[in-house]
């Protein structure tokens, strides 16, 4: 198991900070990336001609080892948003089908097919979400519903942002495949703390970003795309995406056909010379210490917490269908916002979500912060 990493980064000892779920602190190691990027803009003579390129293939790199894809596959994108966009551009979604989303889902995988669905001929089945917290079961009985039309794609998050509900993700690839249909997922809330491997899975595309569970910066993600979906038009017409669109050359628009990996779906002015640099770091960390290993620490302090609270009348998702790295707390009534405000008083944050208190763990953290929410928890709801 790994042991806690918070020597890595800049928390002071009095701050418990269980809120990953929403967004990580950045390592010392990238902060100071970051600091000498900034420097380095500043004179950008410095910059010689092949630094764009080497911090391109450098993230898509870091990118694709955390889901064990190639790095061919893998395009740089500013967010899921953005991924979601150009996936169902590329994608060709059978007129009469079923798109299936998560109910409460992040908008990111779901607002682009309600978008869709009207003039490509689709309905939007929203997979209502399960009182015992079982998402995996629901989203089976859901692609598997009798009378129903055919499902044509299912995109979902792998853990619900909202109660950390972990959907089985081999599982519903294999009910997918059984009726022919894609499967686009959005792994922002398990890219480097729950495996994945797309050469086994083989999913549609992968999209996460780096601000929450990869401790890297805002502004920066990427999207994996199988091979049989990389001839498609990019959601962007850019040089980079082009074999030969090149201001070095004599003449400028020398080919104008595709490239022909995934590199055709990276956004324009991908040149982010500061937040590249700072997004490999983390992935590079994470992948370094490896979903195992992380998910096994992660999975420790929550199931401390949960022993901790099993008499303070909240109830808890059993381990069984809950992702190892966040734990949602609920009570009849729902959690009270003051009982949140609460724990800020005492340095300790976590998040309000659908009425349930979210706690979300990272390698920083120890036994001593898990320790400390109880105890306050405790205090606060016994008085």
């Amino acid at each position: 198991m790994l042991p806690s990493q918070r020597h890595l980064f800049e928390i002071p000892r009095e701050i418990c900070y269980l809120n990953s779920a929403s967004y990580s602190p950045l390592p010392l190691k990238t902060l100071d990336a970051g600091r000498a990027a900034v420097e380095r803009k500043g004179q950008p003579w410095t910059i010689d001609a092949g630094f764009a390129g080497r911090q391109h293939e450098r993230a898509r790199a870091a990118a694709a080892r955390l889901i064990n894809a190639d790095a061919n596959d893998v395009a740089l994108i500013p967010a899921i948003s953005y991924g979601v966009a150009t996936v169902a551009k590329a994608l060709s979604i059978p007129r009469g089908t079923r798109v299936v989303v998560l109910e409460n889902d992040h908008s990111s995988p779901v607002l682009e097919w309600h978008a869709r669905a009207e003039a490509q001929g689709f309905v939007v089945d929203t997979v209502r979400q399960p009182a015992d917290g079982d998402w995996t079961s629901a989203v089976l009985a859901t692609i598997e519903r009798s009378g129903a039309p055919p499902v044509g794609l299912a995109s979902i998050s792998s853990v619900h942002w909202s109660d950390g509900g972990l959907i089985d993700v081999d599982k519903v690839q294999a009910a997918l495949r059984r009726h022919d249909a894609m499967f686009v997922i959005d792994a922002t809330q398990s890219a480097g703390v729950v495996a994945m491997d797309v050469t086994k899975l083989d999913p549609d595309a992968v999209i996460f970003p780096t601000y929450k569970w990869l401790i890297g910066p805002y502004g920066r993600a990427f999207l994996y795309v199988a091979k049989r979906h990389q001839n498609g038009v990019p959601l962007e017409q850019t040089s980079a995406g082009r074999r030969n669109v090149n201001s070095e050359n004599p003449v400028y628009f020398g080919d104008l056909t595709y490239v022909d990996d995934a590199r055709r779906y990276d956004m324009g002015e991908r040149d982010h010379f500061i937040t590249l640099e700072m997004a490999s770091i983390g992935m590079e960390m994470m992948a370094d210490w490896s979903a195992t290993a992380v998910s096994a620490r992660l999975a420790m302090l929550n199931e401390r917490i949960a022993d901790g609270v099993r008499d303070l009348g909240l109830d808890v998702l059993p381990r069984s269908v809950r992702a190892p790295h966040i734990l949602s707390l609920g009570m009849a009534g729902g959690i009270p916002k003051e009982l949140i405000a609460r724990l800020a008083t005492e340095n300790i944050h976590v998040a309000l979500r659908l009425g349930r208190m979210r706690i979300s763990p990272h390698v920083f953290n120890d036994e001593a912060d898990v320790d400390r929410l109880v105890a306050v928890l405790t205090k606060a709801l016994r008085g």
